[in-house]
């Protein structure tokens, strides 16, 4: 027979366990890291991690129902964040012990960003003393909604797929740091390639705006555009 003290002990470790159901898919962990950078709606995460709306909503009411999301119904779209901040770091921490864990995670992670010519990078505290002496033009190349919900102060915002044709803009006689979403996101190797290419000295940060926020440093915000607006602003990861 099965004792109380034996039902509370499975029952409890029961709701442990729909956080890890919750987490078990590779889609749902992108899309939560995709959430860490700020409230999106379902049509943005979905281009964003390359699934379809379909499958980005049915990844998000699992994450809903184990209660590391909310949505909110804004116009014609519904828009999707973390439940709070504990969120953010929960992830942060599954991601970090990963890294300490699994060998994988760093033989992938060195031999794409070797083959890629990017493994030279800038540490956030290297690049703070930079940015405060004035020695680097720091650029952000998420999307702009990322942007404006959270962004490493002083830092311009050229979203990846701009950048080619604003060039212009970047002042030529200094050196570029560029970011976007942390040590896994692309983007600011594909904005690295772009500007050595054009003849810009480059370097990216592994480091991004979470990463910057764990660490206490300051971020500074913009007030955010619609949904409506946002969803249609496209961004590769």
């Amino acid at each position: 027979m099965t004792t109380p003290h034996r039902r509370f002990k499975d029952t409890i470790y029961e709701q442990f366990a729909r956080l890890g159901k919750a987490m078990s898919a590779p889609k749902r962990l992108e899309l939560l890291d995709l959430l860490c950078q700020g409230p999106r709606t379902v049509e943005a995460l979905a281009q964003q991690a390359a699934i379809s709306v379909a499958n980005a909503s049915q990844h998000l009411q699992v994450l809903r129902a184990a209660r590391l999301v909310e949505a909110e119904k804004r116009g014609l779209y519904v828009e999707y964040q973390l439940a709070d901040d504990e969120v953010c770091r929960f992830f942060s921490a599954m991601r970090g012990l990963a890294e300490a864990r699994l060998a994988e995670v760093d033989q992938v992670t060195r031999a794409y960003f070797e083959q890629r010519g990017a493994m030279e990078a800038v540490d956030g505290e290297e690049l703070l003393r930079r940015v405060r002496d004035g020695e680097v033009t720091v650029l952000d190349v998420r999307p702009p909604e990322e942007y404006r919900a959270g962004h490493i102060p002083g830092a311009l915002s050229i979203p990846v797929g701009e950048l080619r044709a604003r060039l212009d803009e970047l002042p030529a006689d200094r050196e570029v740091v560029a970011y976007c979403r942390g040590r896994y996101c692309v983007m600011a190797v594909e904005a690295v390639e772009l500007l050595r290419q054009s003849g810009f000295k480059a370097l990216r940060m592994e480091q991004g705006v979470v990463d910057w926020r764990a660490r206490g440093w300051r971020i500074e915000a913009r007030p955010s555009a619609s949904p409506d607006r946002a969803e249609h602003e496209g961004a590769r990861s």
